[in-house]
Order: C-alpha cells, then sequence, then structure tokens
C-alpha cells in the first residue's frame, strides 16, 4: 500500500473513531436525561421498576385529592379510567391543577411501591390535553365525557 493511501486510511480511520466516541457519549448523556410516559394502567401491570424516572398522565380522579394541613403535602389518584396511581408530591401545585383535569407527574416509584412526584404539570386551557394523555385515554377507550356520562346514567 502506498504511503499517502496509508495516511488517508489513518486519518479515516481516527475520524471515524472519534465521531463513535462522541456519538456513544452524547447517547449516554442523553438517556440519563429521558423520562418515559407510562399510563396508569401501564403502572399497575408492573412495567416500571422501582427508581425509575417515569412521567404519568391521566386525569386527577375525583374526590381523591388529600391535602395535609401542616405542610405542602398532598396525594391524589391520576386515572385513565381502567386504572389509578396514587400519586405523592410535595411542593405547590400548579394554579389550574383541579380533580377532574388532565395531569402529567414526573417522579419515581419508591422502594415501597409509591409514586413519589417531583414535578407536576396541569393542562393551560379548557381544550388542551398533553398528546400523551390523550393518546393514552384514547387506547384505553375512555374520555372525560364517557367517563361522567356514564357515572351519570
Amino acid at each position: 500500500m502506498e504511503l499517502h493511501r496509508r495516511k488517508r486510511l489513518g486519518i479515516i480511520l481516527f475520524i471515524t473513531a472519534g465521531l463513535s466516541v462522541a456519538i456513544g457519549l452524547t447517547l449516554y448523556a442523553l438517556s440519563q436525561n429521558i423520562d418515559l410516559f407510562f399510563t396508569p394502567t401501564q403502572i399497575a401491570a408492573g412495567e416500571v421498576q422501582a427508581g425509575q424516572r417515569i412521567r404519568v398522565g391521566g386525569m386527577v380522579k375525583e374526590g381523591s385529592f388529600v391535602s395535609a394541613e401542616d405542610s405542602l403535602k398532598v396525594s391524589f389518584a391520576a386515572t385513565d379510567y381502567a386504572n389509578d396511581v396514587t400519586i405523592y408530591y410535595e411542593g405547590i401545585l400548579p394554579d389550574l391543577f383541579r380533580e377532574g383535569q388532565g395531569v402529567v407527574v414526573e417522579g419515581a416509584i419508591d422502594a415501597a411501591g409509591l409514586f413519589q412526584a417531583s414535578r407536576v404539570l396541569a393542562k393551560h386551557d379548557e381544550n388542551y390535553m398533553s398528546v400523551e394523555v390523550k393518546a393514552a385515554l384514547d387506547a384505553a377507550g375512555a374520555t372525560a365525557e364517557n367517563h361522567t356520562s356514564l357515572a351519570e346514567n
């Protein structure tokens, strides 16, 4: 092999190795920040490992909100009208948070199997629902309107 071809091959291999390392490190760094989305039904089925950071979406179940009188600790249930997940959160809730409204909660399931939220996101107007929550409710065949009309009958 000629000298200039060997130099070119060396440069190409060096660039390829450098790009591979850079891509690998980038993917590793990004994997630490990924929050997978789960529905209450998936959590009830045991698809989530303890300690894994996730997002849970659904509707805040009517009558499930409980607030501590002496602290900012609250608990409520997120539902997809098939299963419920009880959420424990300590902090200030968004102004638009209320029962019967869509919610996405970030956090993890602890060793005791309880969902400890680190962040609660509420919808921002009367027509908005997170894409993930809407897809999950559609997949379950349930909507807030269907659930309300069933409860009234």
